[in-house]
């Protein structure tokens, strides 16, 4: 009897298929393929323990130099190998099921006189709910004693990582060699209105970056771009069982509410008189949680859509939670990028969400 010889996909990768196009997600290198959906369909026939030799009858003789090109991609890639039977039983599958060891995964703080002063409360209910990445966000000119108070209040925070998000200034600048003396957990700077060109040489144990926009709300958000995709394994296996943006994720507006984002409308309480713990137990705070790509409209036909962020912020129908992002320009109908701000089809929401500001006025 002849031995027969599989292809064995290895479970490090996943498929995302699209409306015309799909997409190998590669977890060991971080990387990602665009191959035809044709491609899809012999992985699959593989995956299922197809016989190589069966897979050649399907197809006629043309298609089976494709397919020969198709296993020689994924074996020159290392995304998987010809085996016997016996050989092809011993790979495990991957596991896709999510969870995170923490009530609430990632938090944003809006920085301003009412969040300062709840500041000892705030920090203390983001250890409780083991919250393990913050972000505090500044628009307006913050005094250092401030963001000294800021610093060495979160110390107490036990996170992977917290970043400042801060509107520049001299002081700021002056003080950043001082940040770790006052808090070393900090992870990321990021300075907007830089109206200058900054050249800075001194050594930092955070990474450091300078806008020169100006940030005055979080109407920036939201913004779907390929320079924001993620393959990161972590990530994309939340983004197939969960929304990929607000998934374990609590804010705090600059007036003290409560939101699942703080560019949302809907409060559960304020942190004058509710804890971030009280606010999480609201019957609705997790309607989001689990909305995935794969039933937000057009999203679900997008073969990025499980590298990509998503925003339920800001989206074209604003009384559909099923709507696309607002700001998302790419058409996975057509595989084309353009400009999400001047598409007609997004005017209505535009005005709605008051982003006219936004609206590019140099695109022809």
């Amino acid at each position: 009897m002849v031995d027969k010889y599989y292809y064995k996909f290895f479970s490090t990768s996943i498929v995302s298929t699209g409306a015309n196009r799909s997409l190998i997600i590669d977890f060991q290198r971080q990387n990602f393929h665009i191959v035809p959906n044709t491609f899809i369909d012999i992985i699959d026939f593989f995956k299922k323990k197809v016989p190589i030799e069966d897979v050649y009858e399907m197809y006629n003789e043309e298609s089976k130099v494709v397919i020969n090109e198709y296993i020689e991609f994924l074996s020159s890639n290392s995304l998987g190998l010809s085996c016997d039977g016996s050989e092809f039983d011993r790979f495990v599958d991957m596991d896709t099921t999510f969870d995170f060891p923490s009530y609430c995964s990632n938090a944003i703080v809006e920085v301003f006189p009412d969040t300062l002063k709840h500041l000892e409360k705030i920090a203390s209910s983001l250890a409780k709910l083991l919250v393990v990445n913050v972000q505090f966000t500044c628009f307006y000119p913050i005094s250092i004693e401030d963001l000294k108070h800021l610093l060495v209040v979160t110390k107490s925070i036990e996170s992977r990582g917290i970043e400042l998000i801060l509107q520049f200034s001299e002081e700021i600048l002056d003080f950043l060699p001082e940040i770790d003396k006052y808090n070393f957990s900090i992870t990321s700077i990021i300075l907007h209105n830089v109206k200058k060109e900054i050249i800075y040489n001194k050594k930092t144990t955070f990474k450091l970056n300078f806008l020169e926009n100006k940030i005055v709300s979080f109407k920036h958000c939201g913004i779907v771009d390929m320079k924001y995709f993620n393959t990161n394994k972590l990530k994309v296996l939340e983004s197939l069982n969960h929304n990929s943006c607000l998934h374990k994720k609590i804010s705090i507006d600059k007036d003290g509410n409560i939101k699942n984002c703080p560019a949302m409308s809907q409060s559960f309480g304020n942190i004058k008189d509710t804890t971030l713990e009280e606010a999480l137990s609201h019957p609705d705070f997790k309607k989001y949680w689990n909305i995935t790509k794969d039933q937000i409209e057009v999203c679900k036909d997008c073969e990025f859509r499980h590298i990509c962020t998503d925003c339920r912020a800001y989206i074209e129908e604003p009384e559909n939670q099923y709507s696309k992002p607002l700001k998302c320009g790419y058409n996975p109908y057509t595989n084309k990028w353009e400009e999400w701000s001047t598409n007609p089809l997004k005017q209505k929401a535009i005005e709605y969400y008051g982003m006219q500001e936004l609206v590019k006025k140099d695109i022809k």
